[in-house]
């Protein structure tokens, strides 16, 4: 169940209303702040995993009448997840085995700042087909695009094996679009700021100044936008496909997997129809979940994930947590959890032990608890099936 902020001598314009039981006072004040941006109509929902971010934070949801705010939304564009069951079993896999897997899906697939070397990897034509919104940005995917799709990324964008309550392996990806969503995001972010506002309802200024969906500008936002959210789905397609090879080559695991169940983004705006008419939804860290459809809630590298149910609920704009959610920075992750602590919170869960120092701001400490984040939420979406980990991989 939510909560409503409405603090207009803080400068609110429209209410907040918060699904998290515990929300940082910083995180509360970039709500409020976008709550005082003279685009947003109806109200800001926060999710149950919202928490402090650059610029504005991790899971919120917003709408505008005819404004698109780049910066509001991140780098990574279409950011997201995707999900297929296997036809083999956990238990076909020993901890041995699993280390097999992990080694090799390490070398196969580039993590972190890595991409793949030499010309690259073949790309599907229809994402050359269409053009973007300049010849920079063509450049750019031009230069980037065979050596980033199929690549994983850092931070918290991983690949995971899991285990159903059947015995079924899963294989988890989250990603989004590298560099090239990066890319158009820094350029329509410089274009809002620099852009004299077309109308009252894009007058904001600023890292959150909008671009007016009438205009030219506007409109080449929302057409890179959609090439961006296909790169990252194609790039997510090629991680499960590099995964599955690796699973059949090393294990013989992969038999039996059909087409991904899930595959959502969480950093995207989307045209649909709130509250009598037609808003631009704006989702940072937030997932799309009409009524009916299926999501993916990651827990932390150690805990479980839940295929989930959306109902619909038009107050979260039908929208749902994207995670767990932080509870820690990095910085503080690296300063409170030592490599020792991290290693007992793994110790059901294979990953890559060389890259220890560095995962422990990835720590299932770091994280809120996922249980919590559900009963948090349990008006927006219903738990169909719980996945635990069994082996990961993080960039």
């Amino acid at each position: 169940m939510s909560r409503i902020v409405f603090e207009p001598e803080r400068g609110q314009r429209v209410p907040v209303r918060i699904w998290a039981r515990a929300l940082g006072e910083a995180t509360l004040r970039q709500l409020q702040h976008i709550a005082s941006q003279p685009y947003v109509v109806e109200h800001v929902a926060a999710m149950a995993d919202a928490h402090v971010a650059e610029g504005v934070a991790v899971g919120t949801v917003f709408a505008t009448e005819h404004t698109v705010v780049p910066r509001a939304l991140g780098g990574d564009l279409g950011c997201g997840m995707s999900a297929v069951r296997l036809g083999a079993r956990s238990d076909s896999l020993d901890r041995r085995a699993l280390e097999r897997v992990i080694t090799q899906l390490g070398k196969a697939i580039p993590t972190g700042d890595s991409t793949h070397r030499g010309r690259g990897v073949p790309v599907p034509d229809p994402l050359l087909a269409e053009p973007l919104s300049t010849r920079a940005l063509e450049h750019t995917r031009e230069a980037l695009t065979r050596r980033h799709l199929g690549t994983l990324g850092g931070g918290n964008h991983f690949l995971e094996l899991e285990r159903d309550p059947e015995g079924y392996l899963w294989v988890l990806v989250h990603s989004g679009s590298r560099g090239l969503g990066a890319a158009i995001a820094a350029h329509h972010a410089r274009a809002a700021e620099a852009v004299p506002p077309a109308t009252d309802e894009a007058s904001a200024r600023g890292a959150l100044a909008g671009l007016d969906t009438r205009t030219e500008h506007g409109a080449a936002y929302l057409r890179d936008l959609t090439w961006a959210l296909a790169f990252a789905r194609a790039n997510r397609a090629a991680l499960l496909a590099r995964a599955l090879d690796v699973l059949s080559d090393t294990s013989h695991a992969s038999h039996g997997a059909g087409e991904p169940l899930v595959d959502i983004h969480h950093n995207f705006v989307a045209r649909e129809r709130w509250f009598g008419r037609e808003l631009l939804v704006h989702r940072k860290g937030a997932v799309s979940v009409p009524s009916g459809t299926m999501a993916l809630i990651p827990g932390s590298m150690g805990t479980a994930s839940y295929i989930v149910e959306g109902l619909g609920h038009e107050a979260a704009f039908g929208s749902c947590s994207h995670g767990a959610g932080r509870v820690m920075s990095r910085k503080e992750a690296r300063a409170r959890i030592r490599a020792p602590a991290f290693a007992r919170s793994m110790r059901r869960v294979v990953y890559p032990k060389h890259l220890e120092a560095g995962l422990v701001e990835e720590a299932p400490a770091a994280y809120r608890d996922i249980v919590e984040v559900l009963d948090d939420q349990g008006d927006l979406v219903r738990r169909v099936l719980r996945l635990e980990p069994v082996a990961v991989l993080k960039g």
